[in-house]
């Protein structure tokens, strides 16, 4: 394909064209691709074909019309090519926006309405009630977080002022101690039949 043709079949992109093929079919539908094989995609596409009808009204032309939608063409069986209406006017309006050149402004982001507030400081409507609605306005300032309270007196692991512990449900007794161990609290108790060694008497020097 040269380079006039591929230009002008570019200008017919999205027109509505009517396209003869070789076996006298007639085919309307409006061009979306073509490649250098004039292979061509057409949407909204309606076949036409004369048939000879038969019986008493024989030797009269029929047309029959038939709906396909989206049809791809092989640009070999194409005879003739002609413009049947002008693309829509969606597909003209994208052609004209593709056409204009771009500007000189810079698009930027806008927030919605709300400037965008200095790195490091909370956007405008962030930073705190205005003044006589809600409150008096706080000046915007580093963000500052609270301490856990101090530790209420004790050593580390005591448990804290005023603690109970629970007491223990009705007819509950504690377990006894073993053999020769006494109550909580109190020392050790020395086990049954046991005797302490009687003192050794004191000895003198040798004579």
């Amino acid at each position: 394909m040269t380079l006039s043709k591929n230009t002008k079949m570019i200008e017919q992109l999205n027109h509505r064209l009517r396209l003869t093929l070789a076996d006298s079919r007639v085919m309307v539908g409006q061009m979306l691709a073509f490649d250098k094989h004039m292979n061509l995609v057409l949407a909204d596409c309606e076949e036409f074909r004369t048939v000879k009808t038969k019986g008493e009204a024989k030797g009269k032309a029929k047309q029959i019309k038939r709906t396909l939608g989206l049809v791809i063409l092989r640009g070999e069986s194409i005879v003739s090519l002609s413009v049947d209406a002008p693309p829509p006017a969606s597909a003209a309006s994208r052609q004209a926006k593709a056409a204009l050149a771009a500007g000189p402004g810079v698009g930027r982001p806008a927030g919605r309405g709300i400037p965008m507030a200095p790195p490091g400081m909370p956007p405008p409507g962030l930073a705190g009630p205005v003044r006589g609605m809600g409150g008096a306005a706080i000046a915007a300032g580093p963000v500052s977080f609270a301490r856990p309270p101090p530790p209420m007196g004790g050593p580390p692991g005591a448990p804290p002022h005023g603690f109970r512990p629970p007491m223990p449900p009705p007819g509950f007794r504690p377990p006894m101690p073993p053999p020769g161990m006494g109550p909580p609290g109190f020392p050790p108790q020395p086990p049954a039949g046991f005797q302490p060694p009687y003192p050794r008497p004191p000895q003198g020097p040798p004579s």
